[in-house]
């Protein structure tokens, strides 16, 4: 079946045509993370401090049990990276109002300073990428990649997308 650039006849998608957009997930992935990589490493951060920087950014005061949940690590990990980004002052952990127990995680100045950094260079390389596919293929990768998510992890991008900005 001759391929079409509309995607209309990708309905059936050959082995070949799967493994290439595999590769193809792999690659870009690589670049989307290059930069935040380079910003990190001269800081000996990885991309788990990212993710934990990115997730309490978008949901300040957001509880450890929560980034948990949406990071998908155990607690000894996340307790780590918690525990370093605290330390170097870029995220302060504050007594929860109604439970004492819990922890609400917020990003200090300077981790402010840091999220807008790697953000920024994520920004600019999908910004361009979006740019050169044009509107269609926007709407098509976004709902590629979610119908790539199981239930939970989609009940979760609805959530941050409903609450965020």
């Amino acid at each position: 079946m001759p391929e079409s650039h509309s995607g209309e006849s990708l309905l059936y998608l050959t082995d070949e045509q799967l493994r290439q957009g595999i590769e193809a997930m792999y690659f870009a992935y690589r670049g989307f993370t290059a930069d935040p990589d380079r910003i990190l490493a001269t800081m000996a951060y990885g991309r788990a401090h990212h993710r934990a920087i990115h997730f309490i950014k978008r949901a300040p005061g957001t509880t450890v049990t929560n980034l948990l949940e949406i990071l998908g690590v155990t607690k000894q990990s996340l307790n780590r990276v918690l525990r370093t980004l605290i330390e170097d002052g870029l995220v302060e952990s504050r007594v929860g109002p109604s439970d004492r127990r819990e922890r609400n995680l917020f990003l200090t100045e300077a981790g402010e300073a840091l999220e807008n950094r790697l953000s920024d260079a994520q920004r600019v390389r999908m910004r361009s990428a979006y740019r050169d596919a044009g509107p269609e293929a926007v709407s098509g990768f976004r709902k590629v990649l979610e119908a790539m998510m199981d239930g939970e992890m989609k009940r979760r991008y609805a959530s941050l997308r409903e609450n965020g900005s």
